[in-house]
């Protein structure tokens, strides 16, 4: 009963010509708010994997260090 009121003053206000091009906007705002926030996602991801791939990277350094520091004292 609502969404049939809802139909019918959305029908009065704009009109039956008008809804079509409405729906393809909404339409048109939904695929760029979508595509916006999965590039946000992408982001993000690539900066959680750069970081990752740095603190693997200074671990290794590390334990290199680490490495070259004992076999100087062994001599």
């Amino acid at each position: 009963m609502q969404i049939a009121l809802i139909v019918f003053v959305v029908l009065l206000l704009f009109g039956g010509r008008k809804i079509p091009e409405l729906m393809r906007g909404l339409g048109k705002g939904m695929k760029e708010f979508k595509d916006a926030s999965s590039n946000l996602t992408d982001d993000s991801d690539r900066r959680e994997d750069r970081r990752d791939d740095r603190d693997r990277r200074d671990d290794r350094d590390d334990r290199n260090s680490d490495k070259s520091n004992r076999d100087d004292d062994k001599r």
